[in-house]
């Protein structure tokens, strides 16, 4: 039987940085518009956590009873590591998508907006897809994309609307930067991972544009979230410009990747990429909020 800290740990923290942070953004921009609702962000945050969790769930059990885990370098693994059977973290993964429906269903009602209930929907599923079904597409080298949309588009965008009733420009263009972000800290989780999943068939897409290129990538989309906000702060936001206060981290961050780093060497920089999401949000979400 697992223990509850390897339950914890197979929750993977260091990934919850992208639940959390479209939520503050998302609130900062509705806040930028006069109608930041601290209910129903809070609604909207359980929802996000849950996702997250529920994602990571999957992903382990998904995982765990194809063998992709069975030589894997990364963070500890339920079912992979033999901890917990199957079926329990399966079973976790379920909960934790309830917990997102219902808490997600409450703010749908509370904002009055029920075609919202259709998005959910979608996301529930893309959290299972991406390593469960006959045919996940995160073995398709579609993960980052997804959460570019459902972890930034949608969660930003959609907690300024449920909050604001409309959407507005800035939380459009802050989606895209922190899009970004959790596109890159799935990224790096897969450079490290390139060796075993090419042989266990999983590709992702740092298998399929080679480690080079993914690195490369990285760098790109650790460095366009500053363009972003910069151009922002330009156009009508220039407290944004408060998130050039942790570019030095994300340089800190960025730097092993780019010096190549391989394995477990690269398992402190999937921690740092949270980081560097979370401090730019919290950052960017007091900016839009005093701006």
């Amino acid at each position: 039987m697992a223990t509850l800290g390897q339950w914890v740990e197979g929750a993977r923290p260091r990934t919850l940085p992208a639940a959390i942070a479209p939520v503050l953004v998302g609130t900062g921009a509705a806040a930028a518009a006069d109608a930041a609702h601290l209910g129903k962000a809070a609604l909207a945050l359980v929802v996000a956590l849950a996702l997250q969790i529920g994602v990571n769930y999957a992903n382990d059990y998904s995982d765990g009873i194809r063998g992709t885990d069975e030589h894997r370098v990364g963070p500890f693994r339920l079912v992979g590591s033999g901890a917990a059977r199957p079926a329990a973290v399966k079973a976790a993964a379920l909960w934790s998508f309830v917990a997102a429906g219902v808490t997600g269903a409450a703010l749908v009602a509370w904002s009055g907006h029920w075609w919202l209930f259709a998005v959910g929907a979608l996301a529930i599923a893309a959290a299972w897809y991406y390593t469960g079904g006959r045919n996940p597409y995160g073995y398709r080298g579609l993960g980052e994309i997804s959460v570019f949309v459902f972890f930034g588009l949608v969660a930003v965008a959609g907690t300024t609307y449920v909050q604001a009733d409309r959407l507005t420009w800035t939380s459009l263009v802050s989606a895209v930067a922190i899009g970004c972000l959790a596109c890159a800290l799935l990224l790096v989780n897969n450079i490290r991972d390139i060796g075993t999943d090419t042989v266990s068939g999983k590709r992702t897409l740092a298998v399929t544009l080679g480690e080079q290129r993914s690195r490369m990538l990285y760098v790109l989309l650790m460095t366009a979230p500053f363009l972003i906000v910069a151009a922002l702060a330009v156009t009508g936001q220039p407290w944004g410009a408060l998130t050039l206060l942790c570019a030095p981290l994300a340089v800190v961050t960025t730097l092993p990747v780019v010096r190549r780093a391989m394995g477990r060497d690269l398992i402190p920089v999937l921690k740092r990429t949270g980081m560097t999401e979370l401090a730019f949000a919290v950052l960017l979400t007091v900016g839009l909020a005093v701006g």
